[in-house]
This record gives structure tokens, C-alpha cells and sequence, in this order.
């Protein structure tokens, strides 16, 4: 389970990351893009996070 959470997690990041890329250049909207692309870092701490709240509760 573990694995498959730290997979779904770095697998939002990236789209955070692209979906930032996207709203900056082509979109035009540059806080929305910045804003967007800080949730990158966000998604991989809590994915952390919760896999060890997990793991202490087995």
C-alpha cells in the first residue's frame, strides 16, 4: 500500500508541476501558475506523512 501511495502522490506533484507550466506560459494567468506549482512540494509531504501515520497504526 505504501508503494501505491508514494506513486499516486508523486504522481499528483507532477501534474501540479505541468498544470503550473501550463496556467504560467500558455494561460497567461502567472499567480495562478505559481500558485498551482506550490502544491508540488505540498503533495510529496503529506504523501510522506500519511504512509508513516499508516505504518504506525499496523
Amino acid at each position: 500500500m505504501s508503494g501505491q501511495l508514494a506513486r499516486i502522490g508523486l504522481i499528483a506533484s507532477m501534474l501540479s508541476v505541468v498544470g503550473s507550466l501550463y496556467l504560467y506560459f500558455i494561460s497567461g494567468d502567472e499567480q495562478l501558475g505559481i500558485f498551482v506549482g506550490l502544491w508540488a512540494p505540498t503533495l510529496i509531504l503529506a504523501t510522506k506523512e500519511i504512509e508513516e501515520w499508516l505504518e504506525s497504526k499496523s
